[in-house]
């Protein structure tokens, strides 16, 4: 929608819209613009639905922004701008399902795609042959989850990308070793944004130096001198190997996993049944992957302007992911790497063409509860933003900045984890927070670093257990489990590597040495782990040695 334009034609000429009236201007940058989030947040927990819960939160936001005027609330809720206090036409927000859908039509375009990829995959039998072939190269689950883990972190460009691409590929393997859907979404949520947000090509590092760029910092260099600092993601990282090589898991997710152990329940929402094929082979699956992967960063390199030959001197690869667009790149990759799984599959004789012809409508069929979700998410992001969380937000943190420098970045994890949380984006969270922590440690360089790391750490954190997040969405799709499950079973683990990661940021604050932090950091997990072993861990890998010995 541009600027300015009339988001609903009909409507009397110059009526007053939306946050124009004094009725709603209580309610703009207050704490109230992060109650709808909140409110979905704690009724999804509660309720254990998803769509309604995000539904009300929507319609409380509508309703604040609206002043409670029920046209416009529903005006809102549908489609419509928010002008800002003090903006201009120029400065106005969108809201609603309509722009929610229009604005992110290119990652609802690559999800359709890659429903249809995996659903072309499967019909042809292609990933039962994958899955057979693991079973007897893959002996164990923790054989199954670290590849999952190695495939994540090899897959670091892109965390939608990560997600949705792990998923399909090591569903099979993990199945054949009754990994649960439950794991397995969080190993892909654990090696998505956390990875991300430490490989300085990726589209994360991108945004981190776009926004840090805008403010006259080399951003490049400020996010490669940020990642030592970043301990919640490098922690993470440690912290799924070591529960992985432990052995056991807690909370709702050892659950989860005896369930999966016992009696074979998965927890798959049962749309992604696989099909035997005598005439596939493993490498039905492998090499359309291959070319996936492949020209999905291609698309990004070449969106980004890497072959462009106007370009002087042409870019490397650091700027074209840089300046590149991951809505429109990963669905050129798709659409290109869906083309040729066609041609190739049938080629080979493993599908027909009434087949393959089916799975476009299976495929974009096994998206729809991601993409509903998402959308109503979004929907509900562009609304908080349009209360004003962020002018909130930067308030309290300019507000707490006196008197509290070495204990600040432990503060700014907290923020930021906490705003990452209830708003459901990791990338607005620190293009909300970065303009506010630099100039604050403007005088101190190295705690500016820590500062930054901070903000990066807490964002992802806050992105990592959201339920409304879109990367904790795309996890859950590519395991192909419940939203919810998802959600509720990697909780325990975010909070306890967050905290950790809290305790590194104090110590950060005073002593400002990496190694030294970072060395602290993973003691403490592997202790917190070894003391949960003992106290409330279940010994999971005990379990299925055992079941494998009764089978």
């Amino acid at each position: 929608m541009v600027a300015g334009e009339d988001p609903l034609p009909g409507r009397r000429h110059g009526q007053q819209f939306r946050g124009e009236g004094e009725a709603a201007m209580e309610f703009i940058n207050t704490f109230w613009a992060l109650v709808p989030p909140i409110v979905a947040i704690v009724l999804a927990l509660i309720t254990k639905e998803t769509y309604s819960s995000l539904f009300i939160g929507i319609v409380v936001g509508a309703l604040l922004l609206a002043g409670f005027d029920p046209v416009e609330t529903v005006n809102t809720i549908i489609s419509g701008s928010f002008v800002p206090p003090g903006g201009t036409e120029e400065d106005a927000l969108t809201t609603g399902l309509v722009p929610a859908l229009s604005e992110n039509a290119g990652i609802f375009v690559f999800l359709v795609m890659l429903g249809v990829f995996v659903a072309l995959v499967n019909s042809s039998g292609a990933s039962a042959a994958f899955g057979r072939w693991a079973a007897r190269h893959v002996k164990s689950r923790l054989g199954s989850q670290l590849a999952t883990f190695v495939m994540g972190v090899l897959i670091f460009v892109d965390d939608y990308f990560n997600c949705l691409t792990v998923g399909s590929v090591m569903r099979p393997v993990t199945d054949a070793k009754r990994l649960s859907r439950a794991k397995l979404s969080y190993l892909i949520d654990a090696t998505a944004a956390p990875v991300c947000m430490i490989a300085p090509v990726s589209s994360w590092a991108a945004a981190v130096s776009g926004v840090a760029g805008d403010l006259g910092v080399d951003g490049i260099q400020l996010f490669i001198s940020a990642i030592p600092f970043n301990f919640y993601s490098l922690l993470t990282l440690v912290f799924v190997l070591a529960i992985t090589i432990i052995g056991f898991d807690y909370g709702p997710m050892a659950k989860s996993e005896l369930a999966a152990i016992r009696e074979g329940e998965l927890g798959s929402l049962g749309n992604d049944k696989e099909v035997e094929n005598s005439r596939a082979h493993l490498f039905d699956m492998i090499i359309p992957i291959v070319v996936l992967i492949a020209f999905c960063i291609i698309g990004m390199l070449y969106v980004g302007g890497f072959w462009d030959p106007e370009t002087e001197g042409y870019m490397n690869v650091v700027l074209a992911f840089g300046d590149t667009d991951a809505f429109t790149a990963l669905p050129w990759g798709a659409i290109i790497a869906l083309v040729f799984a066609y041609i190739y599959l049938l080629a080979r004789g493993v599908v027909t063409f009434k087949e393959s012809m089916d799975c476009l409508a299976n495929g974009f069929i096994s998206m729809i509860p991601a993409m509903l979700i998402l959308t109503f998410a979004l929907t509900l992001k562009g609304l908080t933003g349009a209360l004003g969380a962020a002018e909130f937000v930067s308030g309290v943190m300019e507000g707490t900045a006196a008197g509290l420098y070495s204990m600040l970045p432990a503060i700014i994890f907290l923020v930021a984890w906490g705003l990452a949380f209830a708003t459901g984006t990791s990338w607005g969270t620190f293009g909300i927070l970065i303009p506010i922590v630099l100039p604050i440690f403007a005088t101190a360089p190295d705690l500016q670093i820590i500062g930054i790391s901070a903000c990066l750490a807490g964002a992802v954190a806050g992105d990592h257990c959201s339920p409304i997040s879109d990367t904790t969405i795309m996890a859950s799709a590519g395991a192909n489990c419940n939203h919810l499950e998802h959600v509720s079973t990697q909780m325990p683990y975010v909070i306890t590597v967050g905290s950790i990661s809290f305790v590194c940021f104090i110590i950060a604050g005073f002593v400002r040495n990496a190694p030294i932090c970072l060395a602290i950091g993973v003691v403490l997990t592997i202790v917190a782990l070894l003391v949960l072993k003992k106290t409330i861990g279940s010994d999971t890998r005990g379990h299925a040695q055992a079941q494998a010995i009764d089978e």
